[in-house]
């Protein structure tokens, strides 16, 4: 493969394909760091990678991992965006980092410690970080990875200025969204080998075999692939609305699993009354998260918390398993206060899925993991039950080997058997499905789907709204630590300009249906595409 100077191009592929194996050889990483046979020969930047230390490439190839926190090395904001400049001796380091934090719309987070950032927030760090030395070449593996909606295509838009400031750039992306609207070309990875590297609209149209290689294509190209009968498929947002902007639709019925949470007669399984929580930095004091925060939470309701990097879902996740305490006011779960009793002790009833899922590995093997917590909380039958979740998962391949070396996709595939092993009444989930090629995100969908089966409440923080709008009945939208709304699909989605003030994006499907006039809206690709095909009679009739 060849990238010219000055591309933007996108590495697609499945998880563990080699994506980010390949882009380490762009900076030196494999073959000088990494151990293994290599043959062959990359050049970057006029210099053979072999020949050169990972620390002279670095002057060339910025580098923002898939597993960014580990990159972050200095206390603060401020230190780390100004690590790299200070090492190599350039004396406008400060005009360097104070000009990326406010391209990068980060400047509040300037003097904060580093562990006191959401993980959105550390993401926009390791870019910025990356950005102060001014790179040739920009590799970013997962840029949209833990970032709100909007702050991701901000992202995008910058590495797109960027770009046309001579800057080449590279991403590893299973968003494809993101690659139709920014991305000149786009090179598929299978089995260790680069199938081909394409202009990105010819090579999105490659459907069958996108997903033969669990990639999804845009939702704009799903909905024309179900309604037109060949030829080249919109892949961008403005080609689908030109496209279909004169046709004809119907409207819709409410889907039958959005129920009304008011039709609910039961008790709330989880509790929050006039909660105050925050935390303390050594610089600024205490910083308030959520302030006399209420809101209560029933069984069998598929909640869904959305909003900002910032907002409180990952707190108010962590109050509700017992790990955080509030500063004030009352939690409960199942009428039982978590100040009372220990997170252990909620732990029988509460499995929580962390954003990091390489947290949750201790053993040397994926089987042992999920073991391991079984007999920690004397589980009867334990191997059996670690064969049912091993099997429900299809975790065969993976039980064997080491959950810290397993590939982000396949960590949270993993992290979620521990999980669900312990047959919890109550599951949360944070951002379950980032970082996952389609086959993974299918199997992530279909498991919080059964285990609604084996528990009471499933709650979701996430940025995934594609996920949401195929899956929750409630959907509860945080900002600045308070409910912003608090409603159905059918209540929220609607409301573009609320969203966009919460820094979230209605799926492509949910703005088409607004921008086409058809109401109420779609929520997934399947109702757009039967509503726009059944009264357009040249497309009667095609699937």
């Amino acid at each position: 493969m060849r990238i010219e100077r000055g591309e933007f191009i996108a590495i697609l592929g499945g998880n563990g394909s080699g994506k980010t194996t390949l882009c380490k050889t762009f900076n030196g990483l494999v073959p000088n760091f990494f151990e293994g046979d290599f043959d062959g020969r990359v050049r970057v930047a006029g210099q053979n990678t072999r020949d050169a230390s990972v620390a002279d490439l670095s002057r060339d190839v910025g580098y923002v991992f898939q597993e960014f926190e580990n990159q972050l090395v200095t206390p603060t904001v401020y230190d780390e965006m100004t690590f790299g400049p200070v090492n190599y001796g350039q004396d406008d380091y400060r005009e360097r980092a104070l000009n990326t934090l406010s391209q990068l719309d980060i400047e509040t987070v300037d003097g904060r410690f580093i562990w006191e950032l959401s993980g959105g927030q550390q993401h926009l760090v390791a870019l910025g970080a990356a950005l102060t030395m001014d790179p040739d070449i920009l590799v970013v593996d997962e840029p949209a990875a833990q970032l709100d909606p909007v702050r991701a295509h901000k992202t995008y838009e910058r590495l797109q200025t960027l770009n046309e400031n001579g800057i080449t750039i590279v991403t590893i992306e299973h968003h494809t969204e993101f690659i139709a609207e920014y991305c000149d070309t786009v090179a598929l990875v299978a089995d260790g080998t680069v199938k081909w590297k394409r202009p990105t609209h010819e090579g999105l149209n490659r459907i069958e075999e996108l997903r033969e290689h669990r990639i999804q294509p845009p939702q704009v190209t799903q909905v024309a692939r179900k309604i037109e009968k060949g030829g080249s498929l919109p892949t961008t947002y403005a080609d689908a609305i030109n496209r279909y902007r004169s046709f004809e639709h119907e409207t819709g019925q409410i889907d039958d699993h959005e129920i009304a949470r008011e039709q609910s007669r039961d008790e709330p399984i989880i509790s929050f009354r006039h909660v105050d929580h925050g935390y303390t930095t050594l610089r600024d004091g205490d910083v308030q998260v959520l302030e006399d925060f209420s809101l209560d939470l029933f069984p069998d309701e598929r909640i869904a918390l959305v909003g900002a990097n910032g907002a409180g879902k990952s707190t108010l996740l962590r109050l509700i398993t017992g790990i955080e305490k509030p500063n004030a006011g009352r939690i409960t779960i199942n009428e039982t206060d978590t100040e009372d009793v220990l997170p252990e002790k909620l732990a029988a009833d509460i499995t929580y899925v962390d954003q990091n899922p390489e947290d949750m590995f201790i053993q040397d093997s994926v089987r042992g993991d999920i073991s391991y917590y079984l007999r920690e909380r004397d589980a009867a039958d334990v191997e059996e039950r670690v064969d049912e979740v091993i099997e429900f998962l299809d975790l065969e391949q993976l039980q064997d080997r080491d959950g810290r070396l397993l590939s982000v996709g396949e960590q949270r595939r993993a992290s979620l058997g521990i999980g669900l092993a312990t047959d919890p009444s109550i599951v949360l989930f944070d951002e379950p499905t980032g970082s996952l090629d389609l086959a993974s995100r299918r199997e992530v969908e279909q498991t919080i789907n059964r285990a609604e089966n084996r528990v009471e409440t499933v709650i979701i923080a996430t940025h995934d709204l594609e996920l949401v709008a195929e899956w929750a009945t409630r959907v509860i939208v945080l900002n600045d630590g308070a409910v912003e709304t608090d409603g159905t699909l059918r209540d929220v989605f609607p409301n573009l300009d609320l969203l966009e003030r919460c820094n979230l994006r209605a799926p492509q499907v949910v703005r088409l249906s607004d921008d086409l006039d058809i109401s109420p809206p779609a929520m997934t690709v399947s109702e757009l595409a039967d509503r726009l095909s059944r009264r357009s009679p040249e497309l009667k009739g095609v699937n």
